[in-house]
């Protein structure tokens, strides 16, 4: 049995970073997510989002990877949303996502960060943050 301690912290944004996650929406997206991942064997450790996007810190199994895991969340999320019709507009996650690697040392840093999002979104915009990643992280426009 192979053993492995991956963290990954990812993060995307609903279509056009519409603001379309209002608190009673957030509420059924969060416990869909949470009851989704224990089905589907998917190890969600913090799971949090504001109005046009959404943090979650996984950890991964040595047969999961980051995109085929949080494509599942994503496709599973937004047609539970629409087919419950849980928003009055079409609800879309954008197609992109960031994740990054997250040392041991560091996961409760993560934590906190992810369970304080709408205090820290109250001074940052998602598109301040978004950028900050990029930048911290080296990525460039051609997925990098």
């Amino acid at each position: 049995m192979p053993y492995s301690s991956l963290y990954v912290h990812a993060m995307w944004s609903t279509k056009n970073r519409e603001k379309i996650i209002t608190p009673q929406l957030k509420n059924e997206l969060l416990d869909f997510i949470l009851n989704y991942g224990k089905e589907k064997e998917i190890h969600i450790d913090r799971v949090n989002c504001v109005s046009d996007h959404i943090h979650i810190l996984l950890s991964l199994k040595a047969d999961q990877s980051a995109a085929s895991v949080l494509g599942l969340i994503k496709g599973a999320s937004s047609y539970h949303i629409n087919k419950n019709k849980l928003s009055p507009i079409k609800f879309e996650w954008q197609d992109d996502y960031l994740a990054f690697s997250v040392s041991l040392s560091v996961v409760n840093k993560v934590r906190v960060y992810i369970e304080n999002q709408e205090v820290h979104h109250a001074k940052k915009t998602f598109s301040q943050e978004y950028n900050e990643f990029v930048k911290a992280y080296g990525f460039d426009k051609n997925g990098g």
